[in-house]
């Protein structure tokens, strides 16, 4: 016999979707009853000692990165060689080489085992290599935010178009609010790098949608990006990024540019969503594409390294989720070279190409 709703024994709810969804939330989620007694629910039990953990592990990881930063020799000690560069992610052997030291020198900052420092050396070494860090060469940055690279390039008497997206896309997307975004040219000055004046003169600023490059930016010597194409909406669209790219350098030129990678799950990513998560299959995608194209694609290197910090990956929560005072205290101890985005272990890659010399 069936039962109906008059027959439901005593002290037995129930429950549409919506209800229990909040319900089974609260017990899982919040650390104290209604009450404000601790939740003594099973999964409440394995669930609320997880932000402390993250916490020591950060503090360690941390600490460890800082110690083995402070047993380096002295960056001006560090020699500039070619190293015959690879596409390759960040490693902590690299933080550790003569070419990042020289190149941290160069930008005049300590070398700490921070991945976005590794981005910025990539770059540099990748532009020497090539005989292009000289002056009058035309250099084109995509997503530039607030990075240091155009100051370099304009002291040494470079010309370097700088480009963002305009301010209302930006801000509606999170980058002005977290200081990563280039709303006037002023912000990518770097007085330490380069006069104000040397600056203005071989440095100029463009509005512009990665995914809708202007048909006008041509003949460039080279183009960058650091971490940026992650952000264009899909796999996809950064790949295809990658190959436009290549349109507003001159035949020869020379596109350098790094990413998300995630290392460690080839089964599952990221994608259509704002940071999206490259993984080996699409690297060695592009590569054929490119190199079927005629275009030249540096040796793919895909080993994430095996030292210490090659294996600490960093966890939320980020300095910009934590209170002031808390953000203070964590945020210029900031060292990894790894972490986990979403759920997957990641790091930085760096894809080098040059251009057909008989390309349009």
């Amino acid at each position: 016999m069936s039962k109906h709703k008059n027959d439901i024994p005593p002290g037995l709810t129930l429950y549409n979707s919506d209800t229990l969804a909040q319900d089974v939330e609260k017990l899982a989620m919040s650390l104290t009853n209604d009450h404000s007694q601790p939740n003594l629910s099973a999964i409440a039990a394995k669930l609320k000692n997880i932000d402390a953990m993250a916490l020591s592990l950060k503090y360690f990881g941390y600490e460890l990165a800082a110690t083995l930063a402070s047993t380096l020799p002295p960056t001006d000690q560090a020699r500039l060689a070619p190293i015959g560069l690879k596409c390759k992610p960040s490693t902590q052997a690299d933080m550790e080489s003569e070419w990042v030291a020289y190149w941290c020198h160069q930008l005049k900052v300590p070398v700490v085992f921070h991945r976005k420092l590794w981005e910025h050396a990539y770059i540099l070494q990748a532009l020497y290599e090539k005989d292009l860090l000289k002056e009058g060469v035309r250099g084109l940055g995509f997503g530039c935010g607030r990075e240091p690279l155009p100051s370099y390039f304009a002291n040494l008497g470079m010309q370097v178009t700088v480009t963002d997206l305009a301010p209302e896309q930006s801000a509606d997307l999170g980058w002005v609010n977290t200081r990563q975004h280039t709303e006037t040219l002023e912000a990518a000055f770097y007085s330490n790098l380069v006069e104000q004046q040397t600056f203005l003169r071989n440095c100029s600023l463009r509005y512009v949608d990665m995914n809708a490059i202007p048909d006008d930016l041509t003949d460039f010597d080279f183009c960058w990006s650091v971490c940026s194409l992650e952000h264009l909406g899909s796999i996809r669209q950064g790949l295809d990024f990658i190959e436009n790219s290549l349109k507003t350098l001159r035949p020869g030129g020379v596109a350098i540019h790094t990413t998300e990678f995630n290392f460690m799950n080839d089964a599952q990513t990221i994608d259509n969503w704002p940071t999206v998560l490259f993984q080996r299959q699409h690297f060695i995608a592009i590569a054929e594409r490119l190199r079927a194209a005629g275009h030249t694609v540096a040796e793919l290197d895909f080993s994430v390294g095996n030292k210490p910090l090659d294996k600490f990956i960093d966890v939320p929560p980020w300095a910009h989720d934590m209170t002031g005072d808390m953000a203070a205290n964590w945020e210029p101890n900031v060292a990894h070279l790894k972490l986990n985005i979403d759920g997957f272990a990641s790091t930085c890659f760096g894809l080098l190409i040059t251009k057909s010399d008989t390309s349009a």
